[in-house]
């Protein structure tokens, strides 16, 4: 009863070996970022030009020149087999670009809604300090208004020198 060697699977010290994989292995963002060059070509004027220069090269060539030198006679089979070999690779492309798009589109409306929510917070709270600030100001005497005390009882002091004279007056009458 020495001790037996444990299956290589059963020790979590060690890592998995390797298996062979079949399919190769990619970088999922680098085909994405190529996905998206790629769709971005397609769509614009310069391939429209570039695919309509090339078919019309096609079709005048195995029209116009000798029967020996053309490759894709009239039905042009080949060349709607090159058509839909494009087209099928370009729309999984396309598709993958658009996911892409969506992902970062679904992000940016995320962050867009936390600021808006941050902003409508921050609002609400100088809303609440301003009201405050105008509360505490409904009990502070404001310069405008000192000054206004201030004449009342300059003028009351001038209207009681009048009623009420001075006792050094006082004293010579």
């Amino acid at each position: 009863m020495g001790s037996e060697p444990v299956p290589a699977r059963s020790r979590l010290d060690q890592p998995l070996s390797q298996r062979r994989r079949w399919l190769p292995e990619y970088d999922p963002e680098s085909f994405g970022r190529l996905s998206e060059r790629v769709a971005r070509f397609l769509g614009t004027g310069r391939f429209i030009v570039w695919m309509t220069v090339v078919i019309a090269v096609w079709v005048v060539w195995n029209t116009s020149v000798p029967s020996a030198l053309r490759f894709d006679p009239f039905p042009f089979i080949f060349l709607t087999l090159v058509l839909s070999l494009q087209a099928s690779y370009a729309a999984p492309l396309i598709l993958l670009a658009q996911n892409r798009q969506d992902d970062r589109d679904r992000v940016n409306l995320e962050q867009d809604r936390n600021q808006n929510e941050r902003s409508i917070a921050d609002t609400e709270y100088l809303t609440r300090e301003i009201a405050a600030l105008r509360m505490g100001l409904g009990e502070v005497a404001t310069r405008d208004w000192i000054r206004s005390e201030l004449q009342d009882v300059m003028k009351e002091l001038g209207d009681r020198h009048t009623v009420f004279p001075r006792e050094s007056d006082e004293a010579d009458h």
